[in-house]
């Protein structure tokens, strides 16, 4: 018998053996079947499918729309969230990108450092954005008190002005998940052969032609999905805006998520509120098909 052959009559004999689940469920069998896709399909429907129908509906009025888009407030949280995700995403990425690099070196000072390093992101959003809060809170805050005993100046009051405020939020976004994909980009880093190193370091290149032409090139496609992940989320990211500056100074700060959260509690108009939410489809929307094709077509491969 050829080799062909053996493996065709393995291929048989297996399939011999494998259940036949293609045919119809009968008795014990079917029931068991429904007792337990019941429990998942209900969860499923209660909490996944009917909130999202439910609020497609409660957001389906034209006239929703139109009274967002004629109060101040929400055109200017428009621009809030953009300077918000946009800073915040890139500025976070690309610093979790460098830093990756220096936690590579084979340093056992460095590998304590890493873990001092995690902390923030270790640590729940509550805490460690209250903290940050009360920092900055006022004259007597930790900050302002610092600035005084070591060159006696008096800090600014942050939360007063709306650009310094809306820089606390984004320190303390970047500050608090920057860790997080720092540990991505260092396994991605580590998952790079290090004959391509070696190599590149006959070739004499130096450290920062190696990250340019070869470790960049080689993160690229990782590099791409955190983002798109990432951006997908700080669109969604209610803790920093509310526990750092709470949209203050007078709503200035405020953000998509902490302004749906506005209309609909304080202002007691949910339905402005799930329309709020609504209108940042359009950008949601073509963020996930993005991120699906790169991860189909790129197989988040190095």
């Amino acid at each position: 018998m050829s080799g062909a052959e053996q493996v065709l009559a393995i291929g048989r004999h297996r399939m011999a053996r494998w259940p036949r689940w293609h045919g119809r469920l009968h008795g014990s069998e079917f029931a068991w079947a429904i007792a337990f896709v019941v429990p998942y399909a209900a969860v499923i429907i209660v909490f996944g499918v009917y909130p999202i129908l439910f609020g497609f509906w409660m957001a389906s009025t034209p006239s929703l729309y139109a009274d967002l888009f004629s109060d101040p407030v929400y055109v200017q949280t428009l621009v809030t969230t953009v300077l918000f995700v946009g800073i915040g995403v890139n500025l976070k990425m690309f610093l979790a990108l460098l830093l990756s690099g220096f936690f590579t070196r084979p340093r056992w000072w460095i590998k304590a450092i890493l873990l001092i390093y995690i902390l923030p992101w270790a640590l729940s959003a509550i805490p460690a954005f209250t903290s940050f809060h009360w920092m900055m809170i006022g004259p007597g805050s930790f900050l302002d008190s610092l600035s005084l005993a070591l060159f006696g100046v008096e800090g600014p009051i942050w939360f007063n002005d709306r650009w310094l405020a809306l820089g606390c939020n984004i320190v303390a976004y970047v500050w608090k998940w920057m860790p997080f994909w720092t540990l991505i980009f260092l396994a991605a880093r580590m998952a790079i052969p290090r004959d391509i190193h070696e190599a590149a370091d006959i070739d004499g290149a130096s450290g920062f032609r190696r990250f340019v032409h070869v470790t960049f090139p080689l993160l690229a496609n990782v590099y791409l999905i955190c983002t798109l992940l990432s951006t997908i989320w700080a669109l969604g990211d209610f803790a920093t805006v509310s526990l750092v500056s709470g949209g203050a100074p007078k709503r200035t700060t405020d953000v998509l998520a902490t302004l749906t959260i506005r209309y609909a509690f304080d202002m007691a108009k949910p339905e402005l509120g799930v329309a709020a939410a609504m209108s940042a489809l359009p950008v949601l929307i073509p963020l996930v098909i993005g991120l699906m094709r790169a991860v189909r077509t790129r197989e988040v491969q190095l």
